[in-house]
């Protein structure tokens, strides 16, 4: 027995979720639609926001400055700690791994921007520290990074960024909060 051809033929099951219609659809990039849950709403629009401004801020580094986020964020890191940080705590700071952290500051220490300096209690280990150029440079870097932010913000008023502070300080104290002996 044939079937008519314009008879509709039962969907195959694939994993891959339904398309969404447009209609449905709150946030393009995240493809949040009014069923998902509020946590999942939540999540996906902090994702989202957070990799659209790194992105933006990526660039703009690298347009103006010819330089990376990770290598913008060394130099953060360092200037907070004016006599120098050992690449293990860099590592730490940063939240990668000690190769990556030895690759970057390599780079700036060739571009004579961080110098290394040896540990005065452990002469194997040393820390690195920005130079004066290093500092000079990281000064007018962070002073342009501190106006893109504020303008990537700009569509939140003061009150609503008070706001999201708060709301976001809350999230951090519970996922900073050991968990229960139900597991949650």
């Amino acid at each position: 027995m044939s079937t008519p051809k314009n008879a509709r033929k039962p969907a195959a099951k694939t994993a891959r979720a339904a398309p969404v219609e447009p209609a449905q659809v709150i946030d393009l990039e995240s493809r949040l639609t009014h069923d998902h849950h509020q946590p999942l709403k939540l999540w996906l629009r902090m994702l989202s926001c957070t990799v659209r401004i790194e992105t933006e801020i990526r660039s703009r580094l690298r347009n103006e400055f010819g330089i990376t986020l990770p290598r913008f964020d060394l130099m953060a890191q360092l200037e907070r700690h004016p006599e120098g940080l050992r690449m293990g705590e860099l590592s730490k700071r940063m939240m990668v791994t000690g190769g990556n952290v030895t690759g970057i500051a390599e780079q700036l220490v060739q571009e004579k921007l961080v110098e290394r300096v040896s540990d005065m209690n452990d002469r194997r280990a040393y820390s690195v520290k920005l130079t004066a150029a290093g500092r000079s440079a990281f000064e007018r870097m962070a002073a342009a990074h501190e106006e893109w932010i504020t303008e990537l913000m700009g569509g939140v008023s003061s009150q609503g960024q008070r706001k999201l502070i708060e709301l976001l300080s809350q999230v951090k104290r519970h996922l900073n909060e050991p968990p229960t002996e139900s597991g949650e």
